[in-house]
């Protein structure tokens, strides 16, 4: 079969993330870490992880339907359900009897650019395998998106192989987002790129495009990989975001104006706005302006999920 347009979809339909839902514990300070002593911090554990923010960003558009499937441990489940369904999102979690949740520190600069730093223990999520796929799962979904950190374990890959297949057959548009810089330089970019051949859309951070093409320019790395996807949507922060298809940039989006609190779940945020958009109906052009405003909104508030209604 072959691909088929990536704003092509069922109308309707639903979109299904596959991913990982994480406890964040996010500690805001001011200054450089002092080591071996105290370093004052606002500390706030917060539900997290990027499918599940994504999800939840998504879920943010009216009148779109996000299913998620993700893995959790029996300590955090309950939370986590109440969380994403608070959202508007369907939790399809499957319960770990034997890892915890995962959960993320994150460090995050009180400064100017709210930079964060993370230290990851992804527990049960990434433990998220075939076993928990079912066919069935795509019954009324129009997209399917996959967190990249499920590319970073066995099981989570065969995982990722097996959803793609299943969408394909389908005729179900499949998105990707790398999801981690420092991961990805462990799994190596030629066997990201060899793990990817199946994604209609991938979502790269500017230093994630870069990494993958060996390229030191983000134009120049998003025409490069999209040689390789349909559709590369390159996020760059305060900068924007580019579009490339065969070989080109065809789009620039300049970023919406913010004052940065948090910059946590930035990127999810745009690629939930963004897949919600694609599914109702908007152009990529017109679905990449709406990231770059969720994107604005994400890094004004802490945290990496919507900020509840006023």
């Amino acid at each position: 079969m072959g691909r088929r347009g990536v704003t092509d979809a069922v109308r309707g339909g639903a979109l299904l993330v596959v991913g990982d839902v994480i406890t964040d514990v996010v500690a805001r300070h001011r200054g450089p870490l002092a080591p071996g002593t105290d370093t004052a911090a606002a500390i706030r554990t917060v539900p997290g992880g990027a499918g599940a923010n994504v999800a939840c960003w998504a879920a943010r558009r009216d009148g779109t339907e996000v299913r998620l499937l993700g893995r959790v441990g029996e300590d955090a489940a309950a939370w986590h359900e109440r969380e994403l369904a608070a959202c508007g999102v369907r939790p399809l979690l499957v319960v770990d009897g034997q890892a915890p949740t995962g959960t993320v520190i994150c460090l995050v600069d009180g400064g100017a650019a709210a930079e964060r730093t993370f230290l990851t223990d992804s527990g049960a999520s990434l433990r998220l395998g075939p076993g928990d796929w079912s066919d069935a799962l795509l019954d009324g979904v129009a997209r399917l998106h996959l967190s990249g950190y499920l590319l970073f374990t066995e099981p989570s890959r065969a995982l990722v192989a097996v959803a793609s297949r299943a969408a394909r057959a389908r005729g179900v548009p499949v998105s990707l987002d790398p999801a981690s810089r420092g991961f990805l330089v462990r799994l190596g970019a030629d066997r990201f790129l060899s793990l990817v051949e199946d994604v209609d859309v991938l979502l790269p951070s500017r230093d994630e495009a870069c990494l993958l093409t060996g390229a030191s320019d983000a134009a120049d790395a998003a025409a490069r990989l999209s040689l390789r996807v349909p559709l590369v949507v390159a996020k760059q922060g305060a900068e924007g975001a580019l579009l490339a298809r065969s070989g080109e940039v065809y789009a620039r989006v300049p970023a919406v104006p913010a004052a940065p609190r948090d910059t946590t779940g930035a990127g999810d945020a745009f690629t939930g706005a963004f897949l919600a958009a694609l599914l109702a109906g908007a152009g990529p052009e017109q679905a990449t302006r709406e990231g770059c405003r969720a994107g604005a909104q994400a890094v004004e508030h802490i945290g990496g999920r919507p900020p509840a209604p006023a």
